[in-house]
């Protein structure tokens, strides 16, 4: 006789379960890898690159050793400096607004759509000045920022317009995938991502064959050929352990991303049983966007959301909050002028937004437990009208 499984907690995330999928396929390789001896780029970073630009659509894809770097290196590859300006949401993973800030360059702020938290288009167009060189869209969570009008703002006013595709590898516009919808897109392979290594690791994708001949330089010391050194660049090598691992696991990407969806639209089916849709703001999915959920984010009141949370966590469900402070109130950029108020709709989503665990390995009992235990929280609390400002 069977017995059903009843989970007594469920974490944010669970590494360990895709792993036991995916064990006899990444052993190998790795071993591979320690008998080679050859540990940093080589066949292993070249392969993968083509991998990646391949399933994409791009020409051309450039290892390199972060998300953060993806982002960095782009930047570095149109000289950008002092006096310039790069556009983006205040909304987002440090990174953002960190790699513009090591170049010397300004990041200048813009409020972010009240639904989707990406980027909103419209605001953008009014905040270009003579000294803005780029635009960084955030594809945030796993979906597609409107690239269709913030492309267009780029051709316009010739733009580089640098896609943060960080969360949103395998994500699509209108029918093409991240990584071809702007000049440059940056990938992280950061563990906790839908295609996640062994550690740190990024890529970067474009069609354009001299910039990335260049960031490819750029990542190692600017040299080429060896000992050649045209200008200072970066030690931001791959890995080629991460390569291998990243190889092998890549094969199963849009095989998670179905289970990722999966796991969406349970959780849309388990709110709506409980009829918590007018109490929890569930993921908005835009006509036309393909969304690979690499977070579940659900938006609470401000005044319940730390309390839920706490009441989650007592139940052993994790969750996390991104990004409880928004990049223009963060004390580094302080200099920049910004205060509280100049973003309503991105600092209202840094109050309000809780992200649940979502992983292809999610198993329905596990968000039944989730659903429930949030049902047990709002049934227990008189809750106010949900987010005013979600219309503003």
């Amino acid at each position: 006789m069977s017995v059903a499984y009843e989970p007594t907690g469920v974490p944010a995330l669970n590494l360990r379960a895709q792993y036991d999928t995916i064990r006899d396929e990444i052993e190998p390789v790795v071993r591979q890898v320690l008998e080679s001896q050859g540990f940093v780029m080589g066949p292993e970073v070249s392969n993968l690159e083509s991998e990646i630009a391949e399933y994409c659509g791009a020409a051309h894809a450039v290892g390199c050793a972060s998300g953060t770097d993806a982002l960095l290196l782009p930047l570095m590859a149109i000289d950008l400096g002092p006096g310039d300006e790069v556009i983006t949401s205040p909304y987002t993973f440090f990174a953002t607004g960190g790699s513009i800030w090591r170049t010397g360059a300004r990041p200048v702020f813009v409020d972010v759509e009240p639904d989707t938290y990406n980027i909103d288009p419209a605001a953008i167009e009014a905040a270009i000045t003579p000294r803005t060189r780029a635009i960084i869209p955030v594809h945030l969570y796993g979906q597609v920022a409107d690239m269709g009008p913030i492309r267009e703002i780029g051709e316009r006013h010739d733009l580089m317009v640098l896609e943060d595709a960080a969360q949103a590898i395998g994500a699509a516009y209108h029918g093409r995938r991240a990584g071809t919808l702007g000049t440059v897109a940056a990938f992280s392979f950061y563990p906790s991502k839908n295609l996640g290594g062994f550690g740190d690791g990024g890529m970067i994708a474009t069609d354009d064959p001299m910039l990335a001949r260049r960031m490819a330089r750029l990542r190692v010391h600017g040299m080429e050929p060896k000992y050649h050194h045209h200008e200072v660049g970066l030690n931001s090598r791959l890995d080629a352990l991460q390569a291998a691992v990243l190889r092998v696991k890549l094969r199963h990407l849009d095989a998670w991303t179905a289970g990722r969806r999966e796991v969406a639209d349970r959780y849309r089916s388990l709110f709506a049983s409980h009829g918590l849709e007018d109490m929890v703001g569930l993921p908005v999915e835009r006509p036309g966007n393909f969304h690979v959920y690499n977070q579940f984010v659900v938006r609470v009141p401000q005044t319940l959301r730390d309390d839920m949370r706490q009441h989650l966590a007592d139940r052993k469900i994790g969750t996390e909050v991104y990004y409880p402070i928004p990049l223009h109130l963060q004390t580094c950029f302080a200099s920049l002028g910004y205060k509280h108020g100049d973003f309503p709709r991105a600092e209202a989503a840094a109050r309000e937004t809780l992200a649940l665990p979502i992983y292809p390995e999610l198993t329905e009992a596990e968000q039944r437990l989730v659903v429930g235990a949030m049902h047990q929280f709002l049934q227990e609390r008189s809750h106010p009208s949900l987010f005013s400002d979600r219309a503003a």
